[in-house]
């Protein structure tokens, strides 16, 4: 392919596409060629980078004033190969046409200008220990030297299987110094499934958090033939093992490796190369390696972090979702990094109770809330509310309406606030900031599963607003942004700056799959040429499986997933998730709701009730403060979900039936109604397998695991 073809033929072909810097599609033949780099550079086997020349026909349109660009030669828009590179995406003007840089190239402009500035901030015996971004770059080299002195190879992997720390980011940084592919790996993984990710990633190193992670490790260390030693971050080892080693020992291992050795490697890093695997959850078949280069990691940090106007050195966060996963690793690793922000580490039972502590003590400038964290944060504060007194009561609700509409004017660009809202923010809003350690909090962010109209209505009606996000492993993380001034309920915001959104196959109420288009595009998963071929169309387009429309402002709407589209017997398609929502509004005890009845009669629905949550992360069976009230409301004592099944209680199985209806009547046509239901033993959860890692519903494996409940819908 020629160069000009770095901005795909699609540009230049009438397609319906939504975004910004549209107006930066050219024709393939207003390109030219010219050459960024000097003689060394070239001799590397940099490519000419592809630029367009203004109207006035002399100077390069693409600014040429950030370092060197450092591109190695690609021939396609996609690659299954650790060491292959691609051809980027690049827009003709705008964010899009920015000159792509390294990870390491993002970092040294971060340390040269805020490098005395704090980075990364860590409880230790209670108190909180701070790096700042020089003692950070500082610990990364040295990782860098000790990964090389352990014999990391160009373009392998470096397993990272721990709770979020500074050590965590130190190794996923000084691994892709030392030229390796960082990859993290899900606590919550098995033996076999951390086997899985470490072999096909070709792991010369696994960094492990603690003794429990490391017996994962040492129980099929056998079985990974490329892997050459094992780092534990935390704690002293409980025996002394070859080619085992401590954080403390790890870091002096590379002391002897010359700095010029490592700048030689740095040196030779193109921004089109992979730096980095993101594992998908694997709900449907064997885990993929998304591979992301060091451009979609730097131009995705910058573009969202501009989109929603992060100020350098001012932004402050915690860091307690899975880094494994794109959300969590893009945020508070990347993002943070661009914008020179802290990230503040959260303890390693923050889920299970610890994260509120940490949010009162930092006070964060941004969250980012899965939709699960922010519905048991309504549920406390619930169970807060349902023991104040009358008059408490009646303050409360009174300010939460006047909250809800003030949110509302401000959703829709009006500025002015209802009577009463001066007085409501002093006595309740403030209050509930404080306490919640939100309030120093400008932007409050929701991703990664769908969040109910409740939960946001909710936190509007308190005047705090959630941003919904919506992205992919596959797109870096964000492809569209909600923000303060760009923001609709239910929305999950507008396309990233610089980026295209493409709406493939729509019917005839504007609903079609979501396409992207951007330098946030993945490069292709590892060693899968055919499922990168499925998600990766000719002309470069990801598609997501998701479906979705537009509105009038071009706000995004999530309508459902293809492959979570439930297909009657009678042929009608059926997304699952608003009818799910619907009930869980309808019914406050119910917790987790499933829809089944792909290619039956009808449809039916798996339930579990709200319970709590023991320090394993199992669910008990006890029924949450919430869940016992609900029960005392409708006449019924009862603490645990046995006592309910076991008795069928009436009362209750009534309302959940009443509130079915409900959602029956609303239901578009017959084949949406649900006709039969069943409460299960005890909720959903990550350990137990029905709930991935931020906490989405993995249908597949409840479809299997409850496949005799299923069965007994259909007389089977």
């Amino acid at each position: 392919m020629s160069a000009d073809e770095c901005i795909s033929q699609s540009d230049s072909k009438e397609i319906p596409v939504s975004g910004n810097d549209t107006e930066g599609s050219v024709k393939p033949e207003e390109y030219q060629t010219i050459a960024l780099h000097d003689s060394k550079n070239q001799q590397n086997g940099d490519c000419s980078f592809p630029v367009m020349k203004n109207n006035t026909g002399d100077e390069p349109a693409i600014p040429l004033t950030n370092g060197d660009v450092h591109l190695a030669q690609a021939q396609e828009l996609w690659s299954t190969a650790r060491d292959k590179p691609v051809k980027l995406r690049m827009e003709a003007s705008g964010l899009g046409s920015e000159p792509p840089m390294t990870i390491h190239q993002m970092f040294m402009s971060t340390v040269q200008k805020y490098g005395d500035y704090p980075a990364l901030r860590a409880k230790k015996d209670g108190i909180w220990v701070t790096l700042t971004y020089k003692e950070y770059y500082q610990h990364a080299r040295a990782a860098a030297k000790s990964f090389l002195k352990l014999g990391l190879e160009r373009f392998h992997g470096v397993g990272i299987l721990g709770f979020n720390s500074p050590e965590w980011f130190i190794a996923d940084v000084g691994c892709i110094l030392a030229g390796g592919l960082a990859t993290g790996i899900y606590t919550t993984n098995s033996p076999e499934a951390c086997h899985y990710v470490a072999h096909n990633c070709e792991a010369n190193v696994l960094v492990v958090e603690n003794n429990k992670q490391l017996i994962k490790i040492l129980q099929v260390r056998d079985q990974l033939p490329h892997l050459k030693a094992i780092v534990q971050y935390k704690g002293e080892l409980e025996q002394k093992l070859p080619n085992v080693y401590t954080w403390a020992e790890f870091m002096k291992f590379g002391a002897s490796v010359a700095d010029s050795e490592l700048d030689v490697l740095i040196d030779s890093q193109k921004a089109n190369e992979c730096c980095t695997l993101i594992y998908t959850s694997g709900t449907t078949g064997n885990p993929k390696g998304v591979m992301l280069s060091h451009d979609n990691i730097t131009w995705t940090a910058s573009a969202a972090g501009r989109m929603i106007n992060l100020k350098m050195a001012e932004e402050e966060l915690v860091s307690y979702l899975p880094l494994s996963h794109v959300a969590a690793q893009v945020q508070d690793m990347w993002i943070c990094m661009r914008f020179a922000g802290i990230t503040s580490f959260a303890e390693p039972d923050a889920l299970k109770g610890s994260l509120a502590n940490t949010l009162r003590d930092v006070r964060p400038t941004s969250f980012l809330g899965v939709p699960r964290v922010w519905e048991k944060m309504q549920e406390a504060m619930k169970a807060v509310g349902a023991k104040s007194s009358v008059t408490k009561k009646k303050i409360s609700d009174w300010a939460k309406g006047i909250g809800l509409q003030a949110s509302y004017n401000a959703m829709n660009g009006d500025s002015s606030v209802p009577w009463g809202f001066t007085l409501a923010n002093a006595l309740v809003y403030k209050n509930v900031r404080k306490a919640l350690g939100l309030d120093r909090c400008r932007s409050c962010f929701t991703g990664a599963a769908p969040i109910t109209k409740d939960t946001l209505e909710y936190f509007m009606s308190l005047y705090i607003p959630i941003f919904e996000l919506y992205g992919m492993s596959e797109s870096t993380g964000p492809h569209t942004v909600s923000w303060a001034e760009g923001y609709r309920i239910m929305s999950c915001g507008k396309v990233l700056t610089g980026c295209k959104t493409k709406l493939d196959k729509p019917d005839n109420d504007g609903i079609g799959e979501i396409c992207f288009w951007g330098r946030h595009v993945f490069m292709g998963y590892l060693n899968m040429p055919e499922k990168t071929e499925e998600a990766l169309d000719t002309d470069g387009w990801l598609h997501s499986g998701d479906l979705g429309k537009h509105d009038e402002d071009d706000f995004l709407f999530i309508t459902g997933r293809i492959k979570e589209l439930i297909i009657t017997a009678g042929g009608e398609n059926v997304p699952p998730v608003p009818i799910e929502d619907a009930l869980k509004e309808e019914v406050s005890i119910i917790s987790n709701a499933m829809l089944v009845g792909d290619k039956k009669k009808f449809l039916s629905m798996l339930l579990t009730l709200k319970c709590n949550i023991d320090d394993n992360g199992d669910a008990t069976d006890e029924l949450t403060p919430l869940a016992v009230d609900y029960c005392q409301q409708h006449g019924v004592i009862a603490s645990k979900v046995s006592e309910i099944i076991n008795k069928k209680e009436p009362a209750i199985y009534k309302a959940i039936q009443e509130g079915i209806d409900r959602v029956n009547a609303k239901a578009t046509s017959n084949a949406q109604r649900v006709q039969k239901w069943t409460i299960l033993q005890r909720d959903f959860s990550i350990s137990s397998g029905e709930l991935g890692p931020t906490m989405k519903l993995k249908r597949p494996v409840v479809s299997k695991m409850y496949e005799e409940d299923i069965n007994k819908f259909y007389g089977e």
